[in-house]
């Protein structure tokens, strides 16, 4: 029996607590609009809109991961043979890395509930974007499978 084939990372970016009572609370309000009209109405109206806003926050989170000889950052896809090198960033280097270094040509797919991210070189000489800047949580990790990757 062959071993399921796993990828070798995989993260969602999931927003924090948060994010989640943001999505909530909007639904809320919506139902909260609702009160004057019908109770009855409003309690429907707001929980269906409750409901609506955490499956949205849901499906509208990006996954990073390495499948399939790729690097995946949201719906957007590169080769790893046409990467160089990867660096993890957090604290002041993110900071600089996305305020006065930032290259208005590179990718970058952030989430602001995350406070980490990973920079990876791009060596595709067709490409004019220089680089990618892609949130993590683990990007420790993020940057070994990459380079376990390209040396398979």
């Amino acid at each position: 029996m062959l071993a399921p084939v796993t990828a070798p990372f995989h993260e969602r970016l999931w927003p924090g607590p948060a994010g989640w009572l943001v999505a909530a609370g909007l639904g809320a309000l919506v139902g909260l609009v609702l009160f004057p009209v019908s109770i009855a109405l409003a309690w429907g109206v707001g929980a269906v809109a409750v409901v609506l806003g955490l499956v949205a926050a849901a499906a509208l989170t990006p996954q990073v991961a390495i499948a399939g000889g790729e690097l995946r950052a949201g719906s957007a896809h590169i080769p790893v043979d046409l990467l160089g090198e990867a660096t993890p960033l957090s604290g002041d280097a993110l900071r600089s890395a996305l305020g006065p270094e930032l290259d208005a040509r590179a990718f970058v797919c952030l989430r602001g509930w995350v406070h980490s991210a990973v920079r990876v070189e791009l060596c595709d000489p067709q490409d004019p974007t220089p680089y990618w800047i892609v949130s993590t949580r683990r990007p420790g990790e993020l940057v070994a499978a990459l380079a376990e990757v390209r040396q398979a």
